[in-house]
């Protein structure tokens, strides 16, 4: 079984397509990411073979590239530490045709399943990647358990750096979000200031003006001397 699974990884003569996988140049979600990248799908790569065929891709590092990811043993929750390649994104290669028109999906996301990253029962999980890398990846198809084709292997590819899963800017986040919080406070309590001390100086003040009637006096002549 062994020399089965390490010929699933190395370039037998009459299996290997002369194309290799490539990170896509249309995607505009980014293609590469702190866990992910996006790669074109295989399409018009895997032309002569019966509709059936079963398409991987192989995640790798480049010391990697010569295991069996096959293996029982070999599971995306085991990778990197004791396991350099797994074997993920399985589909029929009827997902992969060539004609195509505007509406169709024509990339993969390498990395973006979160909630089978540590269930063991799924070692073909499409996981966060986890690290920068570089890692190095080729399509390979099966009939059944037999490899019938398979591209070259790509150039390596490095992600960003940060931490997987989205969690790298949790404390900048927390940071930025306190920081907002206590000038959106200032800025209330200014604007309620300046509120208060407009109404207190705006009120017009109430002049009572008393008339009073002079009828009762009268222009007396000075006395004669």
């Amino acid at each position: 079984m062994l020399p089965l699974l390490l010929l699933l990884l190395t370039t037998a003569h009459g299996l290997g397509e002369s194309t290799k996988p490539n990170l896509t140049d249309t995607f505009l979600g980014g293609r590469t990411t702190a866990s992910t990248f996006v790669l074109e799908q295989p399409r018009c790569v895997f032309t002569k073979l019966r509709d059936d065929t079963v398409i991987w891709l192989v995640v790798a590092l480049p010391e990697g590239r010569w295991s069996a990811p096959g293996d029982p043993g070999r599971k995306f929750q085991e990778f990197p530490n004791s396991s350099l390649a797994y074997m993920t994104l399985n589909t029929t290669i009827l997902n992969y045709p060539c004609d195509t028109n505007s509406r169709d999906i024509t990339v993969l996301r390498v990395g973006s399943e979160t909630s089978c990253a540590k269930d063991a029962s799924r070692p073909t999980c499409n996981g966060p990647l986890p690290g920068p890398g570089p890692y190095q990846v080729k399509f390979l198809a099966l009939d059944g358990s037999e490899p019938v084709a398979q591209t070259e292997w790509s150039n390596p590819i490095f992600l960003r750096k940060g931490t997987a899963a989205g969690v790298g800017h949790s404390a900048g986040m927390i940071a930025l979000t306190a920081i907002l919080s206590v000038l959106f406070a200032v800025l209330l309590a200014g604007l309620v200031a300046m509120l208060l001390w407009g109404s207190t100086f705006s009120k017009p003040e109430v002049v009572s003006v008393r008339r009073y009637n002079t009828h009762h006096v009268y222009d007396q002549t000075a006395p004669r001397l």
